[in-house]
């Protein structure tokens, strides 16, 4: 999504056939491997293409491909822009309370215009708690959305979005939001076919159920296999230079790598840091900053870590800049939980490595002998990195605690099950800009955020996000921030900040125009092939 994870999975599993797939004449894939068609990878089979429902960044990447929303970002600039994309354009009241969206004349995949209505069908659906959306809380901004999700309102019609005389869509807010159009460009905002979704049930969003208004349509996905899209013929905007993609299923790093330098993958979407002092000086590779951060989580329920000061002990112990320098990727160690290159950004929050406060608290919390200490499991979804990561905080925390702690690792549908189910003590994560505002970070650890897997709240925490929401961004603002991020990271130590990220990727040499921007959005309508002599 941004979604809330920063990464690709590395699935365990079908390693075989979609190997063999490749290099097999026979593959059924044959036709999409010829010039015309992009080849792209994924470690890991999308958990769910239901944009109500995704919350990662590889369903993401497809659902943005085959579904558009009312805006989208504009990367071509110094700076990360909006503009409108089914909206034709819109406008607000001066309190920035009331919103109008006219709608360009735009069909869905199968024909049939799309409405105000199919918006309003949406936001419905994703309101819901039977939907059991994380991503809910993104429209708790609108006039009684909060109220309806959390079970106070029974009437949507109550809820301040609705289809007017004119066929736009009306949105009231409960206050005044500037960046409002911000949020939809996520996917969970995107209008949806109600018709479609009732008649078709859970295998709506299937290639011969679901239809869609993107540029692309998914015309088939064979389930841990691979994923293949052609150029949407009834597209409202300017249609794709390359008209087919697959984007096929490979759960090893190492099988993409090697796929992609004998040529049969246009792109190496992420590679691991192990790999990478080899791979940076070929001409095909990339990188760039992002607007993202890579943190682990307390879950409080845990007996051990409901005191605060076994939490703030295992902060203290741990070097954020021993973890950078063993990625060697550029990476920046992180204390504060606004990243660097947003507002709000402050270096000088944060709990600082300190072994010695670190043993301290430890002592206070009657873990003096430290045989006395539960062993706790860290928990991340499986990929060469993390597992990297994980081992070097263990050997800190033994090192500067002698503390033992365990590992557990699970491919990525069975780990968000598990952080879903609350089967976690402290858990990995990551978390991608879904809008370049600082109120998509802070909102995340707020009570009411589904998306918050550390059952962590606190009153004064979501008073001041609620407050900063409606300031603009100015010296006001940021102290809010402030104080919030010190309760969050100083006071309360829900999670544990470790560092910024950094996208490293391989681009074939055959394409052009390939998107580098600071939310790693790729839209495949935008990437050309070069002719001959380029």
């Amino acid at each position: 999504m941004r979604l809330r994870v920063l990464q690709v999975t590395i699935w365990i599993g079908i390693l075989v056939c979609t190997v063999g797939c490749l290099k097999k004449k026979s593959s059924p894939y044959t036709d999409y491997e010829l010039s015309e068609t992009l080849r792209y990878s994924l470690g890991g089979e999308p958990p769910t293409l239901d944009w109500s429902k995704s919350t990662d960044t590889t369903s993401s990447l497809v659902i943005r491909n085959i579904m558009d929303g009312l805006a989208r970002y504009d990367f071509s600039g110094k700076s990360v822009e909006i503009r409108p994309d089914l909206a034709q354009s819109w406008t607000s009241s001066s309190d920035k309370t009331k919103w109008v969206f006219h709608l360009k004349s735009v069909q869905w995949s199968d024909g049939k215009p799309l409405t105000a209505q199919h918006f309003v069908e949406g936001w419905e659906r994703l309101l819901n708690s039977k939907t059991g959306s994380e991503y809910a809380y993104f429209l708790f901004p609108v006039k009684n959305a909060r109220a309806y999700n959390e079970g106070r309102m029974k009437d949507f019609s109550q809820v301040g979005v609705r289809q007017g005389e004119k066929g736009e869509l009306i949105v009231h807010l409960e206050k005044g939001l500037s960046y409002f159009p911000y949020l939809l460009t996520h996917p969970s905002t995107f209008p949806l076919r109600g018709d479609v979704v009732k008649s078709r049930g859970a295998a709506w969003s299937e290639p011969k159920n679901i239809v869609t208004l993107g540029a692309y349509r998914l015309t088939r996905w064979d389930h841990d296999k691979a994923l293949i899209l052609e150029a949407n013929e009834n597209y409202h905007g300017r249609h794709p230079f390359i008209k087919k993609v697959i984007i096929y299923i490979i759960p090893e790093e190492k099988t993409i790598l090697d796929l992609f330098l004998s040529g049969r993958l246009d792109v190496a979407p992420s590679l691991s840091s192990r790999d990478l002092i080899f791979l940076k000086n070929k001409k095909e590779y990339r990188s760039h900053n992002i607007l993202s951060l890579y943190y682990y989580g307390f879950n409080v329920k845990t007996p051990v870590l409901k005191d605060v000061r076994v939490r703030k002990a295992l902060v203290h112990a741990v070097d954020r800049k021993e973890i950078v320098r063993l990625l060697n990727g550029g990476q920046k160690p992180m204390k504060s939980w606004i990243p660097e290159g947003i507002f709000g950004y402050n270096k000088n929050l944060g709990l600082s490595f300190d072994p010695k406060k670190a043993s301290s608290f430890l002592d206070e919390a009657g873990y003096k002998d430290r045989s006395s200490f539960p062993r706790i499991k860290l928990s991340y979804n499986t990929t060469a990195d993390h597992k990297m990561i994980a081992e070097n905080v263990q050997s800190q925390l033994k090192r500067n605690l002698n503390i033992d702690i365990e590992l557990s690792n699970q491919e990525w549908k069975t780990y968000l099950q598990r952080l879903d189910a609350g089967d976690v003590e402290v858990f990995r994560l990551g978390w991608m800009a879904d809008y370049p505002d600082p109120d998509n970070f802070m909102n995340l650890m707020t009570s009411f955020s589904d998306n918050n897997h550390t059952h962590w709240g606190h009153p004064k925490y979501d008073e001041l996000i609620l407050k900063a929401m409606s300031q603009p961004s100015g010296p006001k603002r940021k102290v809010l921030y402030d104080k919030a991020q010190k309760i969050l990271l100083e006071q309360e130590v829900a999670v544990f900040p470790i560092y910024s990220g950094v996208s490293h990727i391989l681009v074939s040499p055959r394409l052009k125009n390939y998107p580098l921007n600071v939310m790693s959005e790729v839209f495949f309508g935008d990437i050309q092939f070069k002719s001959e002599g380029e």
